[in-house]
Order: structure tokens, then sequence, then C-alpha cells
């Protein structure tokens, strides 16, 4: 079984994010980069499929030239190869042009299954393994926290309100990760220095016949409004308390 497994690399959930003074992005320094926690169960599954099956994992990644610790992580972690697209011209790319990248490189490769991240921790915008679907005319189901491969078709598990879904979709197919699908391994100090020697072929837009011909454009990045201070009612009496709890989740709060 052939297995893709698209990465991106983030901030780690515990760096303190700092904006530029013009408010046009993030202020990259200081940062710790990591794989995309949603993204590392897709690799993780991707593994556990290939010890199962047998086959191959390979990672595909954009990003800037540090985005290479993210791949190596993964072929660390037990991946036979990595395609890496690094391109100026893809510097801020949105959803819909990181997708058509990574579709340029995957329909050069034999794939079953391309495993993604139901979402990215910086942009929070869920799309990327929706539109590669689409661009690859394939069908997806997104949230997974359980997968089942069964000859040419695969079952997956999502959550939803209150349940759980089943759904069954034939192969080729995009699986987007969901926290619960699995716990990711941690590489040993040999499986590190040994993906030093596994293969990246990086790709740029111009071999990959790709050009940014639509782009969104950020008009600006503020913080989140800081939160007003909480308040602790005083006093002995729970009557009393509960009533003026009340009256505030009322008057102030606006939730009653």
């Amino acid at each position: 079984m052939d297995i893709i497994a698209c990465i991106k690399q983030v901030p780690n959930t515990d760096t303190k994010i700092r904006l530029k003074p013009d408010g046009s992005g993030i202020d990259e320094k200081s940062i710790e980069w990591v794989i995309n926690p949603y993204d590392e169960f897709g690799v993780e599954e991707a593994l556990r499929m290939k010890e199962k099956f047998g086959g191959e994992v390979t990672i595909v990644s954009l990003g800037p030239a540090r985005a290479v610790k993210a791949i190596r992580t993964a072929l660390a972690m037990g991946a036979d190869r990595a395609f890496y697209i690094n391109d100026p011209v893809f510097d801020g790319a949105d959803a819909y042009m990181t997708a058509k990248a990574l579709a340029a490189v995957i329909k050069t490769i034999p794939y079953d299954i391309i495993f993604c991240g139901q979402r990215a921790i910086d942009d929070d915008s869920g799309q990327v393994g929706a539109i590669l679907a689409a661009l690859l005319d394939i069908p997806q189901v997104t949230v997974a926290t359980k997968v089942d491969v069964e000859g040419n078709f695969i079952k997956v598990v999502r959550p939803v309100e209150g349940a759980e879904l089943l759904i069954e979709s034939p192969l080729p197919c995009v699986i987007t990760a969901h926290k619960g699908l699995n716990k990711p391994r941690f590489p040993s100090l040999p499986q590190i220095i040994n993906a030093r020697k596994k293969p990246v072929e990086v790709k740029d837009a111009a071999t990959l016949g790709v050009s940014m011909d639509v782009k969104a454009e950020v008009l600006g990045t503020m913080p989140p409004s800081a939160r007003p201070p909480g308040k602790i009612i005083s006093g002995d009496d729970i009557a009393t308390k509960a009533k003026e709890l009340a009256k505030l989740l009322r008057e102030e709060a606006k939730v009653i």
C-alpha cells in the first residue's frame, strides 16, 4: 500500500506568539517550529498502515527552508521518502494554492491513501485536505478518529455531536486526521540519524508547472481582545450568592 502524509510546519503550541509592529503577520523570531499536531496524527496512522499492509510512506510538504526540520522528523518517525516544495513564489500561499502545489506533486507518484491534518493550528482554516481531494478528483473523509482498511475500501469513524459516524469510502481517498486517532511515536536517536540519509526531493514552482495565479491577501493581523478580569462573589450565604450570580449572568454577561 502506498500512503502519502502531507505535513505543515507550525509554531509550537507552547510558543508565545508576537505580532509584527505593522500587523502584517507574526514575528517569527524565537519561535520553536514543529510538525502540525493534526498532521502528526496522519503520519503516525500512515506508518501503522505500512506496518500492517506493507508498502511505502511518502511525506509531501510545502514551506520555507526551516520546514526541512519537520520533514526530517517525519522521516525519523519511519516515513520512507519526502517531496519538499520550496519556492519563494509560494510565500504566503493560501489554502487553495497550497493544495494546488501539493496536488501537482502527488499526481506524479502512486498512492492509495492521502493523510492530512484536519486543520493546521496556525491559520486554523481546515481547507487544504478538502481542496486537495477536489483537485485530485477523489473522495475525502474528514475529522477521522479511527480508520480501518478492508480490501479496496476504508472505513472511517468521525465524531458528530453526541455520537459517532461511520463512513465507508473507496480507495484512493483523502483522510483528514483528528485528535484521538492515535498517539504519535517518538523517534529514537538512531532513527533521527538515519533520517538524514533518506531521500528528500526538492520541487519548485517551475518544475511543478504551478503559478500563484490566485492568492488570498491578508490585510492585517491583530491579537484577540483582552479578557476582562473575573469576578468573585463573596459571602457565606449560598442562596444570596446564587442570586447575585444569576443577576450578573443576566445583566453583565448577558448569557441568560
